[in-house]
């Protein structure tokens, strides 16, 4: 339980942080009309350091989420919430603040940030069925790999519709915790695995739910409600198994 109270704050100083960056780069590109167009040329040119913070080939057309071309303010940004991250500066009575914050999140970013999170399941899903100790622990990972790739199917049309291209690799907070449980197994595995399920799946629920009553667009609105009791019962579900394993 240690590692699931230090892992949230990290996800959400993370989501947010890119969040705050989406909002900042939209309002620029908004303010700086033709300037705006001037400088595309030269990022289209070269390697856009967003690519880093939302993953490889995950980008956000302009209809989607009002960016330029020019995306460089995204990495700052997402940079400075990555710090506030790593140094765990997140206040723990900012409950409310924290959820108004992800409802504000633009439906491309959840989508991205949600296409993350379904690789993340799906390969730690795999992880578990080979490297888990008990036999609760590898049929969750299991299920979880059906659960959201049938997720990850269900979200393609949807991004699709608000031109959104889902990331091919995982979010640094997401690799994150990828690299926390590569190399264990067996019961060191099963303890790791289900504390992240648990810190994972307190996220999405909270992002879900946001997203799900504050969605900009109806199709993410509805996406987000549709979803969310599955990620209820997962969350219970991880709990019970947690008992378990610990």
């Amino acid at each position: 339980m240690k590692t699931t109270r230090i892992i949230i704050p990290l996800l959400f100083s993370g989501v947010l942080g890119l969040s705050a960056a989406c909002s900042s780069t939209s309002s620029t590109s908004d303010n700086s009309g033709n300037a705006s167009n001037s400088t595309s040329g030269s990022a289209a040119g070269a390697n856009s350091p967003a690519t880093d913070a939302i993953g490889q080939g995950g980008t956000v057309g302009t209809d989607a989420m009002g960016l330029g071309a020019n995306q460089g303010t995204l990495t700052n940004a997402a940079a400075s919430g990555g710090d506030q991250a790593r140094s765990g500066a997140t206040d723990s009575n900012s409950g409310p603040a924290t959820y108004a914050e992800l409802s504000n999140m633009p439906d491309a970013q959840f989508l991205l940030t949600a296409a993350s999170s379904n690789m993340l399941e799906i390969q730690l899903g795999k992880l578990a069925v080979q490297q888990g100790g008990h036999a609760e622990v590898k049929k969750f990972g299991q299920m979880m790999v059906d659960h959201h790739t049938r997720a990850s199917n269900d979200m393609k049309p949807i991004a699709t519709q608000l031109n959104v291209t889902p990331p091919t690799t995982l979010m640094p907070m997401h690799q994150a915790m990828m690299d926390k449980l590569s190399g264990l197994s067996g019961k060191a595995f099963d303890e790791a695995y289900m504390d992240i399920m648990e810190s994972a799946h307190t996220m999405d629920i909270t992002m879900f739910s946001a997203k799900g009553n504050a969605a900009e667009t109806p199709v993410v609105k509805s996406f987000a409600a549709k979803t969310l009791p599955m990620l209820r019962s997962h969350m219970k579900m991880a709990a019970d198994i947690e008992k378990k394993v610990d």
